[in-house]
């Protein structure tokens, strides 16, 4: 049976220590010129263009296309700086779920996040996970989670022929939790595609136990 995974990056692929909410901080003090360590600002979840609207927001800022993207440079600047720095890491089981995956001739790996492709493709390509996905969806191509996960499954029908029922979102209990109380997009009723099996935010996907044994027992079924 075919399946499309749809995995997000932040919280399920790698974890980062903080490093996103220290980048912008870094990037609201040279472009803003305010201190502000956004210590109570939700990142979780979040596509990086609302993310940069909420903080402008916070200080009653609006930046200009000049400003927007000098905000981006100052956050992939120190976002490579802390990767560079060992801050980040794999968590565990994914590469062992993206080797099962890449083994399944039906199975196919796709992005749904709410990174923009820059840098999503800075902190999977850090860590040599680029190359196991066949496709992607990114923070600056949908107004939010709800569009961007409309349009990860159309492509996957578009493509594959395959239904919403055959996408599988994969997310940390974070971004469930979110889109529990949205509704969306992880698996919820007004979801166009079903949620993975949960599991808690640090454990990884856990690809030969929590996630994969069962969920590998699952799809071959």
């Amino acid at each position: 049976m075919r399946l499309v995974w749809l995995f997000d990056v932040d919280g399920t692929l790698i974890r980062s220590y903080g490093t996103a909410r220290e980048a912008f901080s870094e990037a609201a003090r040279q472009v803003l010129g305010v201190d502000d360590s956004l210590h109570d600002f939700v990142f979780s979840g979040g596509l990086d263009p609302l993310l940069l609207k909420g903080v402008a927001e916070r200080h009653g800022r609006t930046l200009s296309d000049e400003q927007t993207a000098q905000f981006w440079e100052v956050v992939r600047a120190r976002t490579q700086a802390r990767l560079e720095a060992g801050r980040s890491r794999v968590l565990p089981g994914v590469h062992e779920l993206l080797q099962a995956i890449a083994a399944e001739p039906l199975w196919i790996a796709g992005l749904l996040t709410g990174n923009g492709r820059d840098m999503a493709r800075l902190k999977l390509g850090h860590f040599g996970l680029l190359d196991a996905f066949a496709f992607g969806f990114f923070g600056d191509e949908a107004a939010d989670r709800d569009a961007l996960a409309c349009l990860a499954v159309a492509r996957a029908r578009e493509r594959w022929q395959e239904p919403a029922e055959r996408c599988v979102c994969a997310l940390d209990r974070g971004h469930h939790r979110d889109a529990d109380a949205r509704g969306s997009p992880a698996g919820s009723a007004r979801s166009p595609a079903r949620r993975s099996e949960r599991y808690r935010e640090g454990d990884g996907l856990g690809a030969r136990d929590r996630f994969g044994r069962r969920r590998l027992a699952f799809a071959q079924a």
